[in-house]
């Protein structure tokens, strides 16, 4: 039995490939891990807030010299960071927009990316805390980013695969729905992308 946490980060619902690739991620997992418990974090319905000042200010505040508002705020972020730390499977959807991650994805990242909590650093630099975990990514995208002249434009995964090998978890699957708005690709683009998907 795993711990899974599912993070959703497309804004669209019902029409969203990047849903429908994780899903079947998802699915393909509990086949290979029967009774796993599944945690699902929808950044679009409980959307992480913008970093600004008063968050980055209660991150560095001393716990004892938090005032109740920067408490709440790095009681939110811990709560985040707690799923993450007790997951052995993270799903995580990554649409591409505007060659890069959903802005709630972004957002979600500054709440989670912690020195003591996700990543520490020593004299030998930094070491990722997020040990023995497994991770993947489900990327769809109108254009094909995987291979060709727009592979310099792919600023989603190498981003989520940098951040999370920053974490420490540093095995990482990636599934590809490609060309979902290219005529002659798109129609088979999400099933070939879900004919992908192997669970290791």
């Amino acid at each position: 039995m795993k711990q899974i946490l599912h993070i959703i980060s497309s804004p669209r619902i019902e029409v969203s490939a990047s849903r429908k690739l994780g899903n079947a991620v998802l699915e393909k997992i509990q086949e290979k891990y029967p009774g796993s418990i599944v945690r699902e974090r929808d950044l679009t319905k409980n959307l992480v807030p913008i970093l600004e000042d008063v968050h980055i200010n209660s991150f560095f505040t001393p716990a004892e010299s938090r005032s109740p508002e920067q408490e709440t705020i790095n009681q939110y972020s811990e709560d985040l960071i707690s799923e993450l730390q007790e997951a052995d499977i993270i799903v995580i959807e990554s649409p591409m927009y505007n060659f890069s991650v959903p802005a709630a994805l972004r957002a979600y990242f500054d709440f989670t990316s912690r020195a003591g909590y996700t990543f520490q650093y020593s004299e030998k630099g930094p070491e990722g805390l997020l040990k023995n975990k497994k991770l993947y990514v489900a990327f769809t995208s109108g254009n094909i980013y995987s291979e060709g002249p727009y592979q310099v434009y792919d600023s989603n995964v190498p981003y989520v695969k940098n951040v999370f090998g920053f974490y420490g978890v540093n095995d990482v699957s990636v599934f590809r729905a490609e060309g979902l708005s290219i005529p002659g690709v798109m129609e088979n683009a999400l099933e070939k992308g879900i004919q992908s998907i192997v669970i290791d």
